[in-house]
């Protein structure tokens, strides 16, 4: 991660934009630019071999006036506060846009799961909850994974929240199990919802989808799911790109007449890290990681880490690019948004075009507190509806007051936000 880039700079950069678009009072604008608390605390944990390891954890919550603070863990070795507060204040805009009633909240622990045994990773998720078990919970704050975190690590979580408070409480994190709380099409949630956004932004576009190419930036969880859902809709990856965990960099992987998902899924880590010679094998060709951008397709879909679309790197995306279609969270600064602003560039902000996540996270938690469980079929309807009416939203206030995209989806959510602020009597 580039030392000089602070997200949480260029999270309160858009936000004082939107302020000044919406002529925001003073007030507000202190209350909404800055989070509502933070925690930060250590979490000492005895290692396999005797030794004792003290790891940093934090909880941001951004602001919980439309609803409980909502949001993931990362366990990242590059982890920092100001990445948690930027996520956090991203996570408020991205409950808003989707008129789902929660607010923005972020953790994480500077670790990496990939040295860790899974004994190691259980005391830091048992410490992390013991650390928050008063500040957190169903009616206050609810996690979900994020980054190197997953469904175990969020079952390890809640079972120590049960235990410090006596009782059963499934609705206090998201993102567990199915069987125990968990909710179906979950996994699939990010990823489809990015395909959904997409595909109501080609129907707008007049492009049909199995005439286009795209290349994908990661290949977790939120970028397996939209190469999926993007090849039913009958369009073609011709690249993707991941972390490569013994080079410590990146590297992208290039086949012109489409790559094949399951064929890819084979030859990939729990992590998302592709195997490299055998990805040669089967006939793709490796290159730089940053060669991803660089690819002449019609779609672009970011789905890493945040500030990969940079006022450097934005020069290198082809003309023939249409579409950007934001999988990560905070993947273009504003420096290169304001020249693909110029190049007619349609861009489906991070925080609208990944809300699926967090609207599955959403469902999940109503089904976890009066404890009945809807099918995948409708889990996925459900999500559907809610991605597909939000972006409608945002598109028409886009055309009508002449806004960029982001822009347009900044409006909706920071209004949402400030109107529940006042009508609380905050401010």
């Amino acid at each position: 991660m580039n030392k000089a880039f602070n997200p949480f700079e260029m999270a309160q950069a858009q936000f004082d934009s939107v302020a000044d678009t919406l002529d925001l009072e003073t007030p507000v604008r202190e209350l909404l630019r800055n989070p509502l608390r933070e925690y930060h605390f250590s979490i000492p944990i005895r290692m396999d071999d005797g030794t004792v390891k003290v790891f940093r954890g934090f909880r941001v919550q951004h602001n919980d006036a439309r609803g409980p603070c909502k949001g993931g863990i990362r366990f990242h070795p590059q982890e920092t506060i100001d990445t948690v507060r930027a996520l956090s204040m991203w996570m408020t805009w991205k409950c808003a846009v989707v008129d789902i009633p929660l607010g923005g909240g972020k953790g994480g622990v500077i670790c990496d799961p990939h040295n860790l045994s899974s004994r190691e990773q259980e005391q830091i998720c048992r410490g992390w909850v013991r650390q928050l078990a008063r500040n957190v919970g169903p009616v206050t704050d609810v996690p979900a994974p994020d980054i190197m975190t997953s469904a175990q690590h969020m079952l390890w979580m809640l079972d120590e929240f049960e235990l410090i408070h006596g009782g059963k409480y499934p609705g206090f994190i998201t993102g567990k199990p199915v069987g125990m709380g968990g909710s179906l099409g979950r996994t699939e949630a990010t990823g489809f919802g990015v395909i959904y956004t997409l595909r109501e932004a080609l129907k707008e576009l007049g492009i049909r989808p199995e005439e286009t190419t795209a290349s994908v930036q990661g290949f977790g969880n939120v970028a397996q799911y939209a190469i999926k859902l993007y090849e039913q809709l009958g369009g073609k990856v011709i690249c993707v790109s991941c972390w490569d965990q013994a080079d410590q960099k990146s590297y992208a992987f290039v086949k012109k007449d489409g790559i094949k998902l399951n064929a890819m899924l084979e030859i990939t880590d729990r992590f998302g890290g592709i195997d490299k010679n055998k990805a040669r094998d089967i006939g793709y060709e490796v290159t730089d990681g940053d060669s991803w951008l660089e690819q002449e397709v019609d779609i672009l879909i970011p789905a890493a880490l945040e500030h990969q679309i940079t006022g450097e790197t934005v020069g290198k995306i082809s003309p023939k690019v249409k579409i950007v279609a934001e999988g990560a969270n905070g993947p273009t600064t504003p420096e290169a948004d304001k020249v693909l602003k110029e190049r007619g560039v349609f861009v489906i902000p991070d925080f609208l075009a990944n809300a699926g996540g967090v609207t599955c996270s959403y469902f999940e938690q109503v089904q976890s507190n009066m404890n009945y469980y809807w099918e995948k079929d409708e889990v996925l309807g459900k999500l559907d509806v809610k991605m597909t009416s939000a972006f409608k939203a945002v598109s028409e206030l886009a055309r009508k007051r002449k806004l960029y995209m982001r822009d347009a989806a900044y409006v909706i959510a920071i209004d949402r936000v400030a109107r529940a602020c006042h009508d609380r009597g905050w401010v």
